[in-house]
């Protein structure tokens, strides 16, 4: 059965499949059968803390008295089957002098400290895959920011990862808008300076592997609730953050051995060679062109790994949206260059190439690098001047020659790059510049063009295994054009932009759930509605990536199977859901002043091999005659619209009712509209 769609009649249906999360009590084989291996982690030297909790809210999220966890999610946690608690840790730090890379060696012990860490888990046993990721908050703002949830949060809750963020620094805590400031009577009792007498953050090491401790071995309570002990668990952290687990992971994990792995985002550095364990670093062009990346890049071996995306940016527009209303919520202040707040960068600020998509795939790659010890697979480096780094090569549109390249990148309807001026984190978050026009009319002849070449890159890197299998749940390729839409201003009809946007959030909802088929048939309707827009720059803006999106999942939809009996004679019947349309329906000519109920009438031919099957038709909207629209709306009546068995070249009327008032104004000319016929089922 063809998987593609005819201008009015959208056929669609086969079984869509969603990847499932092994349960923490039996990690499954590998890919290749391979089992399992038992984490070698024991973090025998590392102390177990106390553990309080979950610490109650007493107050609103939102509310002044901030009697809620800071940064409380505003993801719908409960649909997802997840759940947000927030506990308090105490126990005694060693603190530790470090050396370069060497090892540390221990400075002194029994510091009293306490904290807190934030746990995001699965509610049932059964969802969570055995894998915890431990993030070190990142406290670059002068309070905790967990970067990575903020980047990965849609794939760990879809593959049933454990979230735990640590708060281990002094700033996070003791700044004037770190923890105990914020909220004096839930945080007030939280330190980790002994008093204000060790402020160099030595203690945080420990802390840190004291809070793992807590989860994967606790003395008592257990934040991870009905949850089995985690299988592994991996560390993670982003930019400051980033450079801390370096640390630690060179200095401090030979002698804590608490971690199975460690993912390095958006840091550099040099990295022993002889760690018991794996690491993965992962930078943004805009690392290596502000130079955090320096040091980072190290031959590839079977303990390390370093991916650099060209065009992404250290901190981009996926963060920066995700995270921007909870610290407006929290801190009171968008961060700069989130939409509608003004513009302080010499370039439009934030890269939007989706690195989280790499991101995503980084932290399976880890699990399985430790689980099956299967290595993940190595990638070109971004091309600079000298193989350590140094002025980025460009290509004669500003482009980042080398590294991963994103569709988003390769195939580009905007200039985005790591780097930009400016005041305040403008160097960081890099920049976007639309192309104009004129150059995306030269590059794409064709809106068919731009989708094979972005089809080709994109189920590319798939196969290399740069970004998830399941890439189209991302939301990015929703979201990516609702933002198209609302930065094309009035290029776009308000009318149309609102329908666009509401039928972008249903392809969203269903595409992300991996319901192929629902999402395909939203996104006719974007690609419909879009083919209206009379500014032709702004239709083909819209139908670029909704063409692409669409043909990305029907690319990623399974082909049929068919069954056979085991007696001497046996047959098949293809998955097969066909519907044509009859002649197009007419109305008799509309009289004007006065009064009648018009109809037309046309007919279906359907035919289905499916156990069920409904009929179904678009909006009918109204009729329109150029500018001009029918008063009424147009009804439209299916002589039937479901089946409960297969049928073959079924007749189906379809009638067509048109009311005109005395009083309604009727422009001469010929009033029409084009409708989609859906034949759908549930059961192929």
């Amino acid at each position: 059965m063809s998987k593609r769609v005819r201008a009015s009649v959208l056929l669609a249906a086969l079984t869509a499949t969603a990847g499932l999360a092994a349960p923490a009590s039996a990690v499954p084989p590998g890919p290749n059968g391979e089992p399992p291996r038992a984490s070698t982690a024991t973090g025998a030297t590392v102390a177990a803390p106390t553990v309080t909790g979950p610490i109650a809210s007493t107050s609103p999220v939102g509310d002044a008295a901030h009697g809620y966890p800071f940064l409380t999610s505003d993801v719908d946690l409960a649909k997802a089957g997840y759940v947000e608690q927030e506990y308090f840790i105490t126990g005694q730090a060693t603190r530790y002098a470090i050396t370069g890379t060497n090892t540390a060696t221990v400075q002194s012990t029994g510091h009293p400290y306490s904290t807190r860490i934030v746990v995001r888990r699965p509610t049932s046993a059964a969802k969570f895959n055995g894998t915890v990721i431990a993030e070190w908050m990142n406290v670059s703002n002068s309070w905790d920011q967990e970067v990575d949830w903020f980047q990965s949060h849609e794939h760990f809750l879809k593959e049933g990862y454990t979230w735990v963020g640590v708060s281990a620094q002094r700033v996070g805590v003791h700044s004037a808008t770190g923890l105990r400031p914020w909220s004096p009577t839930r945080y007030g009792a939280l330190d980790v300076t002994v008093a204000n007498t060790i402020n160099d953050d030595s203690l945080s090491y420990d802390i840190f592997s004291q809070a793992v401790k807590a989860i994967r071995s606790p003395a008592a309570l257990d934040p991870l609730g009905p949850l089995a002990a985690p299988d592994y668990v991996i560390a993670t952290g982003h930019s400051q953050s980033a450079g801390r687990l370096r640390t630690y992971a060179n200095s401090v994990q030979p002698l804590a051995n608490i971690l199975d792995a460690t993912v390095l985002h958006g840091g550099g550095g040099a990295m022993r060679t002889d760690l018991p364990m794996p690491i993965f670093r992962i930078n943004s062009e805009g690392d290596i062109s502000f130079g955090i990346g320096n040091g980072a890049r190290a031959p590839d071996s079977p303990i390390f790994r370093n991916w650099e995306v060209a065009g992404a940016s250290h901190g981009d527009w996926k963060l920066i949206t995700d995270y921007g209303p909870l610290r407006k919520r929290d801190q009171g202040t968008y961060p700069g260059g989130y939409p509608g707040e003004p513009q302080t960068c010499t370039l439009p600020s934030l890269s939007r190439v989706p690195q989280h998509m790499v991101q995503n795939a980084v932290y399976d790659h880890t699990f399985s690098w430790v689980a099956y010890g299967l290595a993940p697979p190595s990638a070109p480096v971004i091309t600079t001047a000298t193989p350590a780094g140094g002025a980025i090569t460009r290509d004669s549109l500003g482009l980042a020659e080398g590294g991963i390249r994103l569709s988003q990148h390769e195939v580009p309807l905007r200039v985005n790059s790591g780097s930009n001026s400016g005041g305040g984190f403008c160097a960081l978050d890099g920049s976007s510049l639309p192309l104009t026009d004129a150059q995306l009319a030269t590059l794409y002849p064709t809106v068919q063009s731009y989708v094979d070449e972005v089809v080709s890159v994109t189920l590319a890197n798939a196969a290399k295994g740069y970004i998830p299998a399941d890439f189209t749940r991302d939301p990015a390729w929703y979201t990516d054009i609702r933002d198209l839409v609302n930065e094309s201003g009035a290029r776009i009809p308000a009318a149309t932009a609102t329908r666009l946007k509401a039928s972008l959030a249903k392809a969203e909802e269903y595409g992300t759930a991996d319901d192929k088929y629902t999402a395909i048939f939203f996104l006719q309707d974007v690609a419909g509605q879009a083919a209206g827009i009379t500014d032709a720059a702004a239709r083909d803006a819209v139908l670029r990536p909704t063409r692409a999106i669409i043909a990305l999942l029907e690319e990623s939809i399974d082909n049929p199977t068919s069954t056979t009996t085991t007696g001497t004679v046996g047959g098949t019947v293809p998955a097969t859901l066909s519907l044509t349309l009859g002649a197009p329906a007419a109305f008799p000519a509309f009289v004007p002043g006065v009064a009648n109920d018009y109809t037309a009438t046309t007919s279906a031919i359907v035919t289905s091999s499916a156990g069920d099957a409904a009929l179904s038709v678009s909006d009918p909207g109204r009729l329109t005659n150029g500018a001009f629209s029918l008063a009424e709306p147009l009804r439209v009546e299916l002589g039937k619209s479901a089946w409960t068995a297969p049928t073959s070249s079924e007749t189906v009327g379809i009638t067509f009712k048109q009311l005109i008032k005395a009083n309604d104004p009727l422009r001469t000319g010929t009033y029409s509209k084009t409708l989609t016929f859906t034949l759908s089922t549930t059961a192929p």
